[in-house]
């Protein structure tokens, strides 16, 4: 399958990392139902994938919220991110979006702009080999108002010296794909898994 790109000039890429970049988003649901099934926290596929690009403890959070629980947040953080590294040797790469990733290493710089913590980022981008593509990673912690929020990839323009109008973004959800209209950025949106 191909990715085609929008029409434009673009100075910049800026991607998102699961479901993006790497094909991680089921490797992370399988984590999460593994986890939350221990604290019987209903946490269906259609939700996960419609909250992807939320940070890992926001999510839990809303859970919280949403069934009237009291999970420890920072705990079950940990603990779902060490079940995901545990299958990590797992993960492939998105072909359409290695594709453009090899094409225009070099000619454009590169960020990724994720909801997963700097951790999670780095070690996905490990096993699939391609760390040393990208200029800067703007992780969880590094904002304050995550997507649907312009912020994150602001923030990524920013550093890379490039003009939010000359950026363009890579993403999986509705979510991203609205911070990046909102940061005025051009825009691809990259397909789940269950939709391709």
């Amino acid at each position: 399958m191909t990715l085609v790109l929008p029409e434009g000039n673009f100075k910049a890429y800026l991607f998102d990392c699961d479901g993006t970049i790497a094909n991680s988003m089921p490797l992370h649901y399988k984590a999460w139902k593994h986890i939350l099934e221990q604290h019987n926290c209903p946490f269906p596929e259609e939700q996960f994938y419609a909250w992807g690009g939320r940070p890992i403890r926001e999510i839990l959070a809303t859970l919280n919220m949403l069934h009237g629980l009291d999970m420890p947040i920072d705990e079950i953080a940990v603990t779902k991110e060490k079940h995901y590294y545990s299958v990590i040797s797992e993960l492939e790469a998105v072909p359409e979006v290695l594709e453009h990733i090899h094409e225009a290493h070099g000619r454009v710089p590169f960020a990724v702009v994720s909801g997963s913590t700097r951790e999670s980022v780095v070690r996905s981008l490990e096993t699939l080999g391609l760390l040393d593509r990208f200029n800067t990673l703007v992780c969880a912690g590094d904002y304050t108002r995550s997507k649907p929020h312009p912020e994150p990839f602001l923030i990524a323009a920013e550093r890379l010296g490039i003009a939010p109008a000359d950026c363009l973004v890579f993403e999986d959800t509705d979510m991203g794909v609205d911070a990046a209209k909102a940061a005025g950025m051009g825009w691809v949106r990259v397909l789940q898994p269950h939709e391709r």
